[in-house]
C-alpha cells in the first residue's frame, strides 16, 4: 500500500471587514430578518436531482441561506465574561453544488463563514473572507465565476444588515 502524500502551498486570501453603523442586537436582527433559516427541502430537491423544481427554487428562492448560527461569545464566558459575538454559516446549497461539480475541493469553503462582533472599543463589525480570494485557488474560471457572485451577494447582505446611509 502507498503512503499518503501531502501537499501544500500558500495562497491569498483576501480579509474583509465591516463597520456597522448599528448597534451588534440590531444588525443581528436585521441579519436574521434579511436572510432565511436553510430550507432542508432544498437538500432533498438537490439530493433527487430534481432539475425542475431546483430550477423554480433558484428563481424564486432566496439568493442565500444562514446555514448555521453559533453564538461564538457564549463560549468566552470562561475568559471574562460573555461577549457579543457570533459566527454564522452563510451560503446557497445549490449554488455549491453548482461550484463543486467543477472542482469537489471548493465544498471546504460552502458554505461561508461570517464573524459578527461588538469591539472592545464597542464598534460592531462583519468579517469574513472574500468567497473569490478563497475560491480562486482551484484555477477553475466556473468555481471564479460563483466566487464572484458570492461576493456581490454576500457583501450586499451585510452592508445593508450593517445600516447607515
Amino acid at each position: 500500500m502507498a503512503s499518503p502524500e501531502i501537499t501544500s502551498r500558500p495562497i491569498i486570501v483576501e480579509h474583509v471587514r465591516i463597520t456597522c453603523a448599528r448597534p451588534f442586537a440590531e444588525v443581528r436582527a436585521a441579519l436574521a430578518a434579511a436572510l432565511p433559516e436553510l430550507d432542508a427541502d432544498v437538500i432533498a430537491l438537490l439530493s433527487r436531482g430534481d432539475r425542475a423544481a431546483i430550477d423554480q427554487y433558484e428563481a424564486h428562492g432566496p439568493k442565500l441561506f444562514i446555514f448555521l448560527e453559533r453564538d461564538h461569545g457564549a463560549l468566552l464566558a470562561f475568559a471574562g465574561g460573555r461577549k457579543s459575538a457570533v459566527q454564522y454559516e452563510i451560503g446557497n446549497p445549490i449554488t455549491a453544488s453548482k461550484m463543486t461539480r467543477h472542482h469537489l475541493g471548493a465544498a471546504l469553503y460552502a458554505p461561508l463563514r461570517v464573524a459578527l462582533f461588538e469591539t472592545v472599543s464597542g464598534e460592531v463589525v462583519f468579517e469574513y473572507d472574500r468567497p473569490s480570494s478563497l475560491f480562486g485557488q482551484f484555477g477553475d474560471d466556473e468555481v471564479r465565476q460563483f466566487g464572484l457572485y458570492l461576493d456581490r451577494e454576500l457583501e450586499a447582505v451585510l452592508l445593508a444588515t450593517a445600516g447607515g446611509s
